[in-house]
């Protein structure tokens, strides 16, 4: 019972759920950049080039073998992408997080102490 119980704790622990929405959500975000790439960006590209239509550009090493090399290029183009979109978010986080930090702190209260030899210096200077 106590094996269920931990393993219970550690899957329902906020790091792990943030973690699997996190991979749930990048596998979306992946497939939306996946459709940019393909759908979007390459089509100009290869109207630029002549009208090559990247994921058809195949090098046959024989009749029934051939390597994709369009697919690569795509796939290539999908992780520069990716990796550039994921750059700016951590570098909007961090730039959110510095601020945070940048942010002066208050001074900490007077212990007990402090304020006691505050009063007698105060009464001494009086007199």
């Amino acid at each position: 019972m106590g094996l269920i119980k931990e393993f219970k704790e550690f899957a329902l622990r906020g790091n792990v759920v943030d973690m699997a929405v996190g991979i749930v959500i990048g596998a979306a975000f992946g497939k939306i950049v996946s459709s940019l790439v393909a759908d979007v960006i390459m089509p100009p590209i290869g109207l630029l080039l002549g009208g090559v239509n990247f994921s058809e550009l195949k090098w046959m090493l024989n009749d029934t073998v051939s390597m994709n090399i369009g697919l690569f290029l795509q796939t290539i183009i999908d992780f520069i992408l990716i990796a550039f979109a994921i750059f700016l978010v951590i570098k909007a986080i961090n730039r959110f997080n510095k601020k945070k930090e940048e942010a002066p702190a208050a001074p900490p209260a007077p212990s007990k102490e402090e304020t006691l030899l505050t009063e007698i210096r105060d009464i001494l200077k009086n007199k």
